[in-house]
Formats: structure tokens, sequence, C-alpha cells
């Protein structure tokens, strides 16, 4: 082969290269689902957690996921699949689910805004609030604003937990050890919850989670 040819068949080839590459790429990008797929699952869900991801209060309660940040809602199917989280009823849930549908049901919930259940006591608001906003400095509990945002909206790994169900808070909080951090190895952003969870007292979560649960 001439200099000259090989001189234009390098570009070429490191072209061809560069695109399938990308189309690649491209082709991870694409749902593996049709849209009839994913109008099912997100109808899946809803019969737990509520026509709008409003959440249900129930024997056990089932969170609200409306509003909930993306990136939240993935980490927490990754933690079912993973057997990181634990709950008998989430991984065979989400253990089915490819990650683009993952991303899909994340992406729908996060943009429903359904006004919250409500239903939590109102004289415990106020306390909550100061907690909320203030922390427990004796304790070395901080604000859970730090982390979850002056308006409790979340911020990507950190969940929103305004509108949250007050007896989902309040169970997950005194359980927190039995159900998050199963693979110590393997630790995600939740980790960071777990000495908070153990120095607040139930009374002072049930107020935090009062606080939370009337938030829009």
């Amino acid at each position: 082969m001439k200099v000259s040819s090989i001189r234009w068949a390098l570009p070429a080839a490191i072209l061809a290269i560069v695109l399938s590459a990308s189309g690649r790429a491209e082709d991870a990008d694409k749902p593996d689902f049709t849209k009839q797929a994913l109008q099912a699952k997100i109808a899946y869900c809803k019969t737990c957690h509520g026509v709008s991801g409003q959440g249900f209060h129930g024997s056990t309660p089932i969170p609200r996921l409306a509003g909930q940040q993306v990136e939240y809602i993935e980490n927490q199917l990754k933690a079912f699949i993973e057997r990181r989280r634990d709950n008998k009823y989430m991984y065979g849930v989400s253990h089915v689910l490819s990650p683009s549908m993952q991303a899909a049901l994340a992406k729908h919930f996060s943009e429903l805004n359904p006004k919250p259940l409500g239903g939590a006591p109102r004289e415990l608001v106020a306390t909550g609030k100061k907690i909320y906003e203030e922390g427990l400095p004796d304790a070395q509990v901080p604000p859970c604003a730090s982390c979850h945002g002056p308006e409790a909206k979340g911020n990507g790994a950190f969940p929103r937990l305004a509108g949250q169900l007050d007896d989902y808070i309040l169970r997950k909080l005194l359980n927190w050890s039995k159900e998050r951090g199963q693979d110590p190895a393997n630790p995600d952003t939740s980790a960071i919850m777990e000495p908070i969870a153990h120095g607040l007292k139930e009374s002072q979560i049930s107020a935090v989670a009062a606080y939370l649960n009337h938030l829009e």
C-alpha cells in the first residue's frame, strides 16, 4: 500500500472506531422497553404507593415517591437489588427492572406533585421544625436541612422528605440498622444517617416526622 493510501486509511479507520463506540453508547442509552411496558410498571408501583405516588397509610406504611429525587430513587432500587437494603417486597419488585426502566420510573415519580396525605399531630410540628433546622448539638445530630435542604425537597442522592408519611419516617429511623447498610463493605450515601438515627429519641423522631409530613 502506498504511503498516501495509508495516510488516508488511518483517519478513516479511527473515525469508524469513534462512530462505532458512539453508536454503542447511544444504544446503551436507548430504553429497552415499550411505552406500554413502562405504563404497566407505573401502574404496578401505584398499587402500593398510591395513584399519584403520594404514599399509603396501612399496617405497613408505604412511602411517598412523588417529587422524590431521581438519583435517590435509582440508588435505592440498586440497594434493594444488591440486598444492601432489606425489604421483603422490594427485592422482588426491583431485581427484574433494567437500568433504563429504573431511570424511567424514577423520572416519572419525580415529576408528580400531589398534596401530602398529612395526618401527623400538628402539636409536634413546631418542635420538629426546630430540630430539622437547628439539629441537636448535645446529641451530635446536625440540622436535617444541611443535607435535605431548607424546604426538605432533597438534592441528588439526598432524598426529599417534604410530604413524606410520618409513620414511615418513624419506622425507618427506629429500625435503620435492621434495614439499611446490610453490606458494610459497600456503603452508600444513606450510611451518613446511621449515627443520626441512633442519636434521636423516638419522641424527637415523631416531632421531625410530623413537621415533614405537613410540608408541600
